[in-house]
């Protein structure tokens, strides 16, 4: 495994898929916030969410890449493909497993069956993030799409990784 190009392309991948979400709110296209929604977890401060909640998905990112560069490492090659393929599955686990879990690990968030209260004011996703805009789904496809096609083109195969 190539450390410093996990570590360098881990983390620019990550900024840009953060970039992308940010963006995909403040253009209206999207109302997720998925840094401020991981911040809340921490704090009901909501400006100290937002700091805390980018930082986390900072990390979050940067482990992921790491999933993604072992693939790359088990199968030899790297590609931009590929990285956009293990993008698309990675999109899917959060639309469909995290989005589906977090009004059950998140102390601030309401659920589908049971509607918000004074402690539980963040609306739940629910499936495939829909209840955040219907365009939800296909602003975080291509954030994770992109963040899989940055890594597969520029990551670095190890010494060991050449057949």
């Amino acid at each position: 495994m190539n450390w410093e190009s996990w570590m360098l392309w881990g983390f620019v991948s990550t900024l840009l898929m953060t970039t992308m979400e940010f963006g995909g709110q403040a253009l209206s296209f999207t109302r997720v916030d998925f840094p401020y929604m991981l911040g809340t977890i921490f704090t009901p401060d909501r400006e100290r969410a937002k700091v805390y909640g980018f930082f986390v998905h900072l990390f979050n990112g940067w482990a992921f890449s790491l999933l993604y560069v072992l693939a790359f490492e088990s199968w030899h090659q790297v590609s931009w493909w590929r990285g956009a393929l293990i993008g698309v599955v990675h999109a899917a686990f959060v639309l469909l497993v995290v989005m589906s879990i977090m009004p059950g690990i998140h102390p601030r968030m309401a659920s589908e069956q049971n509607g918000p209260t004074a402690n539980r004011q963040l609306e739940p996703p629910g499936i495939l993030g829909l209840n955040y805009g219907i365009r939800t789904p296909v602003s975080m496809l291509l954030s994770h799409v992109v963040f899989g096609i940055v890594l597969g083109s520029f990551y670095q195969l190890g010494i060991h990784g050449h057949p």
